[in-house]
């Protein structure tokens, strides 16, 4: 079977799609791949094999490149002759199922990493992309969503073939639990002292992943010994920066900038905190929990998937600068409680697991 992957950007077929490639070419498959190149392709799309098609792709749905990549994509599933069209990305699905409304002969696949339109979304949400995606399912044989509410909207609301579920993209529980290092050094390394209580959070740093809260919870709890990380990067950098600075907590608040060795920092970390607005289905929390990290998050879509309240740690408001106050304090305090909370984490992720995934897409491709 000759398939296509196609996502926006380059992005995100390098973080979550190359072990499902691999899968597909390993089974005799020929797999090729469209996205616009944002981010260096990795070298493993290449050694695979794949054949790549750039686009002109972007994230935002009214730019003239998008009409454009829409006639490339086209004009490209033709004259490949693709049996099945596998899509990732809101923008990127859009453009497919349009492509393929009338070409009988291919197959569409649409991976959902979490709908714009959720409950809580802004009321422009619902009115733009819900209608969007409520149309184009017509033109969609199998539509996969991660998460259980988009889940349940999909299979209620929409009229694709096929509404299935799947945990996740699938994460590396191996790699995760053969991480080794040296605690200590690690923490000096990143400038924090050896006895310090380490909460972690990753992601953008954008007004959706909200780190803001955190920030205001640590200055609420007036502990010199908690320290705060954030791996990622983003436009709030130096607004982040800035409001520590107000508080008077920037030598306990260390923003680290893109990160490479996020499974090495989770094993010198007491907790993670995960204060998003909007998840699909995050990877970063998976780590967290592959970890065996306690976790204090909020209370949405994808979150509430994985983490049960008050067994692997507490869902609070994305707003609620006082609930993620008490709940952090009350891990960052209690050690054996951290524990158990993480060991109930490490246990619960096994079902998130590449391998399992990998299993149930495999059936999904071929059935």
């Amino acid at each position: 079977m000759k398939i296509l992957y196609v996502t926006t950007i380059s992005n995100t077929v390098n973080t979550f799609l190359i072990p499902h490639i691999k899968m597909l070419i390993d089974e005799g498959h020929q797999i090729d791949v469209a996205f616009n190149i944002e981010q260096e392709v990795k070298s493993e799309i290449y050694e695979m094999g794949c054949k790549l098609h750039q686009l002109p792709l972007q994230r935002t749905p009214l730019k003239k490149d998008n009409l454009r990549a829409f006639k490339m994509l086209k004009n490209i599933i033709s004259i490949e002759g693709y049996d099945l069209v596998h899509t990732h990305t809101p923008v990127a699905s859009a453009i497919v199922r349009l492509a393929c409304r009338k070409l009988s002969n291919v197959k569409v696949l649409y991976t959902a990493h979490g709908f714009h339109f959720y409950k809580g979304a802004p009321l422009i949400n619902w009115l733009v992309y819900y209608p969007v995606e409520k149309w184009l399912a017509r033109y969609t044989d199998t539509l996969i969503a991660i998460n259980k509410e988009d889940y349940e909207r999909a299979k209620s609301k929409f009229s694709a073939k096929r509404v299935l579920y799947i945990p996740g993209v699938g994460i590396d529980l191996e790699k995760c639990n053969t991480v080794e290092l040296d605690r200590d050094l690690k923490r000096s390394e990143l400038g924090l002292p050896e006895d310090a209580l380490v909460v972690l959070s990753v992601g953008e740093l954008n007004k959706n992943k909200n780190h803001e809260v955190v920030i205001r919870a640590i200055w609420k709890i007036d502990n010199p010994n908690i320290h705060y990380i954030i791996c990622g990067q983003g436009q709030l950098d130096g607004h982040l920066r800035n409001l520590s600075k107000e508080l008077g907590i920037e030598n306990q608040v260390h923003l680290l900038g893109f990160r490479k060795d996020i499974p090495e920092i989770c094993k010198i970390t007491d907790l993670f905190a995960f204060p998003s607005y909007r998840e699909g289905l995050s990877v970063a929390l998976m780590e967290a929990m592959a970890n065996g990290l306690p976790v204090v998050c909020s209370n949405i879509r994808g979150n509430s998937d994985l983490i049960e309240s008050r067994k692997g740690g507490y869902l609070v408001e994305p707003t609620d600068v006082e609930g993620f106050t008490k709940y952090i304090n009350q891990l960052i305090t209690d050690g054996e409680l951290r524990s158990e909370f993480g060991k109930f984490n490490h246990k619960k992720i096994e079902d998130y697991s590449i391998d399992n995934v990998l299993n149930e897409m495999e059936e999904i491709y071929f059935d």
